[in-house]
């Protein structure tokens, strides 16, 4: 059966690992964190997600034979982190398997095409652009803390992307953690645990508010950040994606696997263009098997969450807001521009992203969806 797979897929598989954990595992520890999450549960969270991401990735990919790959939401992980301080965690997991369900919902009955014209791009782009803005300041107010720290991190970053943009947030893990341990900020690194994490189950609880604060929030952002950029991908590498099939999968998974801390599984985009790309074989036809390999790390770092999450524990506060900032600055790039490229929804984008930035609260529903309905209005009306 492993007779196709090759050297390439191999690295290809392994490398969209490292940059997707480097790039969003930062992020995850703080929504865990902002959902009130133990140690424990949030080791449970990482367990989860990297389970989540095996099953899918290998599942689909050996079932359609082309290079799915998927992975968790990490503009979601970043919504998380705005929405969920003051909900609790059995509301915030209600949240996560209502998200679920309509990922589900999309892809059996085939809503994806209808869902995605009755949003213009340019108001979900703006709400994530919203949403994201919080870790891109996070750079600069880290300058306060420790400005050496954020100096070297920085320059890595500016530097790698010049020169080896894949690996830009990898070689700033490697280089901020050299920095931490050798100027003694990171102390605990020593007495990080090695040890696999444990399933740790939290009953959900269904409040509306909730349910449409974050859950809605959650499943818009999964949708129009990480789905359709997956779709794109995949159809720009020449494959036919497998829409319904993969919704249906990863938002199966998501209802089952949220009340240990899949809050939300989608397509992989970025990381994707690694294992459909000629970086993973010249046989276009083999190049399923690195998802494949994908799918094998992601359970194996998945099952050593506990030694994850104790990282970040034992992270400066500098480090892991930096870390996390950087890694998202081409996502809040890209979105802005998109948001106010077209002049005829340019208004309403700028009104969805201000809304969101101001982190509005009425009646338990939070600031993203507040933007989207504000934005809406603005744009029917000019468009009226």
């Amino acid at each position: 059966m492993l007779t196709g797979m090759r050297y390439s897929h191999v690295i290809a598989g392994f490398i969209a690992v490292l940059v997707g954990y480097a790039g969003s595992a930062a992020i995850i520890f703080q929504a865990s964190a902002a959902a009130g999450a133990t140690p424990a549960q949030a080791s449970s969270w990482m367990l989860a997600l990297g389970l989540g991401c095996a099953i899918s990735s290998v599942y689909l990919s050996l079932r359609h034979k082309i290079p799915v790959l998927t992975a968790w939401s990490t503009p979601g992980a970043a919504l998380l982190v705005v929405a969920l301080p003051g909900t609790s965690l059995e509301q915030a997991v209600g949240a996560f398997v209502f998200c679920g369900v309509l990922l589900w919902l999309t892809g059996v009955t085939g809503w994806f095409e209808k869902l995605s014209a009755l949003i213009p791009d340019a108001l979900a782009n703006a709400m994530l652009a919203g949403v994201l803005f919080k870790f891109g300041i996070g750079i600069f107010t880290s300058i306060q803390m420790s400005p050496a720290f954020v100096a070297i991190m920085g320059l890595t970053y500016v530097l790698a992307r010049r020169w080896a943009a894949r690996f830009a947030i990898p070689l700033v893990l490697l280089v901020g953690l050299t920095f931490a341990v050798g100027t003694g900020a990171f102390q605990g690194l020593a007495n990080i645990p090695l040890t696999l994490a444990k399933p740790v189950f939290v009953m959900p609880e269904a409040n509306l508010s909730v349910l449409i604060g974050v859950g809605l929030p959650l499943y818009l952002v999964t949708m129009s950040s990480q789905n359709m950029a997956g779709v794109a991908v995949l159809r720009g590498a020449g494959y036919r994606p497998p829409i319904s099939s993969a919704l249906s999968v990863t938002g199966g998974l998501t209802a089952i696997l949220a009340p240990f801390g899949g809050f939300a599984f989608n397509l992989a985009a970025i990381t994707a263009a690694i294992c459909a790309g000629e970086e993973a074989g010249a046989d276009k036809a083999k190049r399923y098997w690195a998802p494949v390999v994908s799918g094998v790390m992601y359970l194996l770092l998945g099952l050593f969450g506990t030694t994850v999450v104790g990282f970040f524990l034992a992270a400066p506060e500098v480090f892991v807001a930096t870390l996390a900032g950087l890694a998202l600055l081409p996502v809040i790039a890209a979105s802005l521009s998109a948001a106010l490229e077209g002049s005829a929804t340019r208004e309403a984008a700028l009104v969805t992203f201000l809304t969101t930035v101001s982190g509005i609260s009425f009646f338990g529903v939070a600031a993203p969806v507040w933007a989207l309905l504000f934005g809406g209005a603005v744009w029917v009306l000019s468009r009226r």
